[in-house]
């Protein structure tokens, strides 16, 4: 027997250091080559770590929520025969698979050969011919999930102890829970609606969400916000955007969002201020001909913002595949560090949730967001008559250091005129 030490991978993309978001193995488990190790995070990105050899888990290095720079020690094996048996490094960092889309991952997942002994982990014995028969993770302890595996649970109301895992060291996984819940398994007992609820939960905040957390007490800290609310007439818009989709449905669907693009292009074009990234440790202010559209996105790791490129070169559909394909891959965690990076202004929408208004924190070192609220039908007064218009409000926040209250007013006046005369939008 020898001892191999995996060391931290170079994940790419110039990266330094990862942050633990999860241990998938524990001093003890028999793993197999492959099988992943740990879950990290970079810039926004979380991987799962796979081991290059098989072996036995002999210990571990980090917490979770601790920072390791690449190339430092993340678990030790004990292997067979020599260390120089298996010379190649560590398998580069795989992306953490896709959470299951409505309608799919409802049948339970196939169930695979013990490679997990099962008296250290307690969440697989053999039975039969090379099977493995699964049982609740949480008999032997805490059960094994991922901060969004234990919110679904929540929600779903059912008691990850009695929920069988089918990953790594009995981790149970968003697959396991959909066969669990389809399966009308054990839930959680009911929750009377006066019942006394005692206990205190102790969540590290960790990964994305402490990237978040971080992100927005500095953009609170050091950007002087001013907010700035507007209503918008979108009855013209919206019976466009259905006469589009209609027409031209072979090109794909279009939402608001790329009409709202195209009119703060063109509004940048008299307001050149908003489109820019402040510096204030050198006092400069960055003025970016190009637009770079950062689109608030929300995941199932937390809020993300990737950036449609040269948005002034796009056309309505070109934007709307743009904006589909950057969300998808941040909600996948397939987005790449270029791709959530270096946006000169951002949109924030909630899309039917909306609300009425908002005050959007600035995504620094940026100058300007512009929110979006639902679209509501509501009486307004035309020509001395009340009638019933689609109204939406638009909710923008600005840094005062560098953004004044009129030219605030006179750019969201310039991006409401066009909304509220759609034909506008395609004006040079």
């Amino acid at each position: 027997m020898a001892q191999r030490i995996v060391k931290l991978p170079d994940i790419g993309e110039g990266t330094t250091e990862a942050e633990i978001v999860t241990w998938l193995v524990k001093p003890g488990d028999v793993i197999q080559e492959e099988d992943p190790l740990a879950e990290v995070m970079t810039d926004k990105a979380t991987v799962e770590i796979p081991s290059p050899v098989g072996g036995t888990v002999v210990s571990i290095n980090g917490k979770i929520g601790e920072k390791l720079a690449v190339g430092s020690e993340l678990v030790v094996l004990e292997t067979e025969g020599s260390p120089a048996v298996n010379p190649h490094p560590p398998a580069a960092a795989l992306p953490v698979p896709p959470l299951p889309q409505a309608g799919e991952g409802k049948s339970a997942p196939a169930q695979k050969p013990l490679s997990r002994n099962a008296g250290e982990g307690g969440a697989r014995s053999a039975t039969g011919e090379g099977e493995a028969t699964l049982r609740p993770s949480g008999l032997s302890g805490k059960p094994l999930a991922s901060p969004a595996v234990r919110k679904r649970a929540w929600d779903l109301g059912v008691e990850l102890q009695f929920v069988p895992g089918s990953g790594p060291a009995g981790r149970i996984t968003h697959e396991d829970l959909d066969a669990f819940a389809a399966a009308g398994s054990r839930p959680a007992a009911t929750r009377s609606t006066f019942a006394k609820r005692d206990g205190v939960e102790d969540i590290p905040i960790t990964g994305l969400r402490r990237a978040i957390a971080e992100h927005m007490q500095l953009s609170a800290a050091r950007i002087p916000h001013f907010a700035y609310i507007e209503e918008v007439d979108v009855t013209a818009l919206e019976e466009l955007r259905a006469h589009f989709n209609d027409t031209h449905a072979e090109r794909g669907h279009l939402t608001l969002l790329p009409f709202l693009m195209r009119a703060i292009v063109n509004a940048i074009v008299d307001h050149p201020q908003v489109n820019a990234r402040y510096d204030d440790e050198a006092g400069v202010l960055h003025r970016h001909n190009a637009v770079d559209i950062g689109v608030a996105t929300q995941t199932p790791g937390g809020l993300m913002v990737p950036v449609v490129r040269h948005a002034e070169a796009l056309d309505l559909w070109q934007a709307a595949a743009e904006v589909q394909r950057l969300s998808e891959a941040a909600r996948t965690a397939k987005a790449t560090r270029d791709e959530l990076t270096g946006s000169t202004i951002t949109i924030t929408s909630l899309g039917r949730l909306g609300g009425i208004a908002a005050t959007p924190v600035i995504n620094h070192p940026e100058v300007a967001i512009i929110g979006v609220n639902r679209i509501d039908e509501r009486p307004v007064v035309r020509g001395g008559q009340v009638t019933i218009r689609k109204m939406m409000n638009l909710s923008s926040s600005f840094d005062h250091r560098i953004v004044d209250g009129w030219e605030a007013a006179s750019f969201i006046a310039k991006i409401k005129a066009q909304l509220e005369q759609p034909a506008t939008l395609f004006i040079d």
